[in-house]
């Protein structure tokens, strides 16, 4: 996690910089990717206020406290940070499930199945026949389709077995 540090008022020493940035580190394993903090440490008058804003994905998460002391502010901040995180993480998951089935699947392309090549080519003889002939022909080479020439029309015809086990026909138009 990528943490900045900020004050407004007062000087940061070396002490206080670690303890944030081991405390914030803590909340690493709520991120997959990288996400971003800034914790700003601000003295006005008689209080001292920390406030740590964290950006993950363009997503903010914000959290103050203010006492007299800046380890305690953090020690206060870091429980409602991971409280909002948690919260938001899990209407994010929520709203990603429920909206899962809303739209169509979109497939991506495996990059193994990117560029497909032609490995068998087949040529044969097409003779006119009958839808019921080529039927037959089909069930004794045991295909589940069947390009033939039908002999009335005199066009190029696909027959193909439906997963309902009924024969389906394709006839093209021009």
């Amino acid at each position: 996690m990528k943490i900045e540090i900020v004050a407004r008022n007062y000087e940061v020493n070396e002490h206080l910089r670690k303890v944030t940035e081991q405390k914030l580190d803590k909340l690493d394993k709520y991120f997959d990717e990288e996400a971003s903090a800034k914790v700003s440490f601000k003295k006005q008058a008689q209080s001292l206020t920390t406030e740590v804003m964290l950006d993950y994905c363009g997503r903010l998460v914000r959290a103050t406290a203010s006492s007299d002391n800046f380890y305690d502010n953090l020690d206060i901040v870091l429980p409602k940070l991971e409280g909002q995180i948690r919260k938001y993480r899990t209407r994010f998951d929520k709203h990603n499930k429920n909206a899962a089935f809303r739209e169509a699947a979109v497939y991506a392309l495996n990059e193994n199945n990117a560029k497909q090549n032609v490995v068998k080519e087949k040529k044969f003889r097409l003779s006119p026949m009958t839808v019921d002939e080529a039927a037959e022909e089909m069930e004794l080479l045991g295909h589940s389709f069947y390009v033939f020439l039908e002999a009335k029309s005199n066009t190029v015809q696909v027959l193909y077995k439906r997963n309902d086990g009924d024969l389906g026909l394709i006839e093209p138009e021009f």
